[in-house]
């Protein structure tokens, strides 16, 4: 089959280069966003599934919108199928109706779990045990389309996001390539969506990992996993943010918001007990393990955070 492969982030990495290593299709395109701005010197990168793309010597088509931009080059193309992941833009009709074989996405949740934006750090934040791969056939909804295969992954209760991304970005790669067998000897039973089970996860903001201490200890913590390594769970403390990259849950009980313990540890009243921070970083300042920390910064015991 001739593919066209659209993605953008390193999640879409593994996937593209096990279809190109596996040799039984041909990827005749990989299609991406455009260069961006990175970092404190906005040096313009390029997108990881360029990159990729490039080396192993697939053209590469970037648009900042597809479905205006890039329609008559994916006509031009004429792919058999077209393979989207993590892609970041919404596809118009006419652009699904090209290939023969349709549009199929490689979505990093267990469908119709977590439609949209932030299905990884969704699963996290609402504590789920499981996620997994859904590869679906793209429709003009929201990932609204047929299930076609579902491959599940555990999630350790240390998983962080970036940790969880990596599995699935494994077992993405895994998964693509049993669809596409199945899709090539015409053995896909395709299922449709339950609405009645679905949930939508929504476009992650900074303000959306503010810590609030009036939640459990294991919201707290499950909200410090899911958004490591972006945008980083936080707290002010006499004007000053705090990022927390780890912590665990605690028994110890007060306020909420108190500081209980302030020695060594860090210890932080909750809804039913305590969360103990393990790794922060204050604003300018490097990544640091809690005692590390407070051997250079005052927190008094006994006042509330909120």
């Amino acid at each position: 089959m001739r593919i066209v492969y659209l993605g953008t982030p390193d999640f879409a990495v593994l996937p593209l280069e096990s279809i190109i290593k596996c040799g039984k299709d041909k990827v005749i395109a990989v299609i991406t966003n455009k260069d961006k701005p990175v970092g404190r010197k906005q040096i313009l990168t390029p997108p990881p599934v360029k990159e990729t793309a490039e080396k192993y010597g697939i053209p590469v088509y970037q648009y900042d919108k597809i479905r205006i931009e890039g329609v008559n080059d994916l006509k031009a193309l004429n792919p058999d199928i077209m393979i989207t992941c993590a892609f970041g833009q919404i596809l118009s009709q006419e652009i699904l109706d090209i290939p023969r074989l349709g549009v199929i996405n490689i979505h990093g949740s267990l469908l119709p779990k977590y439609r949209g934006a932030s299905p990884i750090q969704s699963a996290i934040l609402n504590g789920e045990k499981e996620s997994g791969i859904t590869i679906m056939k793209t429709d003009i909804g929201i990932d609204t389309g047929d299930i076609l295969l579902q491959e599940k992954v555990k999630i350790e209760d240390s998983d962080t996001a970036r940790e969880l991304f990596d599995k699935l970005s494994v077992l993405g790669a895994k998964t693509i390539l049993n669809a596409l067998d199945l899709i090539r000897e015409n053995k896909i039973n395709p299922i449709k969506q339950k609405e009645e089970d679905a949930t939508l996860s929504k476009m992650i903001k900074k303000e959306s990992a503010k810590i609030d201490f009036y939640e459990t200890k294991e919201k707290i913590v499950d909200k410090i996993r899911a958004y490591n390594p972006w945008p980083v769970a936080f707290f002010t403390y006499n004007g000053q943010t705090i990022k927390v990259y780890g912590a665990k849950p605690d028994e110890r009980k007060g306020q909420c918001g108190e500081v209980l313990v302030s020695d060594k540890e860090l210890v932080i009243g909750t809804e039913n007990g305590s969360v103990s921070l393990l790794t922060v970083q204050k604003a300018g300042g490097n990544k640091m393990n809690i005692s590390d920390f407070l051997r250079g910064n005052k927190i008094v015991k006994g006042e509330i955070i909120k």
